[in-house]
């Protein structure tokens, strides 16, 4: 993967993934968001950065569109948008690949989009600590 890159990773909705409406439920959709960006780091950062360096969130901001159901297959996908030495902002979308409702048919449809703050920490400490600018570019945009 290049820097900058939209990072994707697929998911499955599970049945504890289901609330009483019989849908994902939304505390699910923050588990799929803090999953991809997780990846997404171990994906591009080296070890020694990530030995170094934890993350807390801020802020999170999730636009809900459509609902998930049990047994759809979903696409995450994240990336970084400005980074400063103390603030990443992330986006990510989820959306549903693949419906068993649709005979497993590929839809894209969007069922999700957030907008969330991370702050690195330093991991001995637990307080935040600045990351390099050569860091810093390979996940902002």
């Amino acid at each position: 993967m290049t820097s900058n890159a939209i990072f994707e990773m697929t998911v499955p909705v599970l049945p504890t993934d289901i609330d009483e409406q019989n849908h994902v439920n939304n505390t699910v959709y923050l588990r799929w968001i803090q999953d991809v960006a997780t990846a997404h780091w171990k994906s591009l950062a080296g070890v020694e950065a990530q030995a170094a360096i934890g993350w807390i969130v801020l802020r999170h901001e999730i636009d809900y569109r459509s609902p998930a159901g049990l047994d759809d297959e979903i696409l995450l996908r994240t990336w970084v948008g400005q980074a400063s030495r103390l603030k990443f902002e992330r986006f990510t979308e989820i959306h549903r690949k693949a419906c068993p409702e649709r005979s497993r048919k590929i839809d894209m449809q969007l069922l999700a989009q957030a907008r969330a703050l991370w702050v690195p920490i330093d991991v001995r400490t637990g307080k935040p600590t600045r990351v390099s600018a050569e860091l810093r570019a390979r996940f902002s945009t």
